[in-house]
């Protein structure tokens, strides 16, 4: 009995520390999307990765990629949070967005852990299953 009691007290812990983690991950991206929306590319700029601010250099270049190449992330009527995925030690959130004309999207978020906290790496664009291109 005492080692059950154990071994559920440790997944629950675990089971927190996962939980915690995915809602670190979410706000990220969701803190983002909010900068997006209120055309704020300073601020959503700042949720990307090292990696991304050096490909884009200011705010602005990022933004105008955002609202010419991911509108739905720009103007997003709807945001639902899905699976997180380890993929060889590498983190992706998939995130289904409906815009604003009602179409539905799934994106791959891949996430990079800094000294300042969970970083947006890139964001990848992946089918939607039974929906056609």
């Amino acid at each position: 009995m005492r080692k059950w009691m154990m071994g559920a007290l440790l997944a629950a812990s675990m089971t927190g520390a996962a939980f915690a983690q995915d809602t670190e991950i979410q706000g990220v991206i969701g803190n983002q999307i909010e900068a997006f929306k209120s055309d704020n590319f300073e601020e959503a700029f700042s949720f990307a990765s090292p990696g991304i601010r050096g490909i884009f250099g200011t705010p602005e270049n990022f933004g105008r990629m955002v609202t010419q190449g991911y509108p739905m992330v720009w103007r997003p009527a709807e945001v639902t949070y899905l699976g997180l995925d380890d993929e060889n030690g590498v983190l992706s959130q998939t995130v289904r967005i409906v815009d604003a004309d009602g179409a539905t999207h799934l994106l791959k978020y891949r996430m990079l852990e800094t000294d300042d906290g969970w970083k947006i790496n890139g964001v990848q664009l992946i089918e939607a299953p039974g929906v056609s291109a």
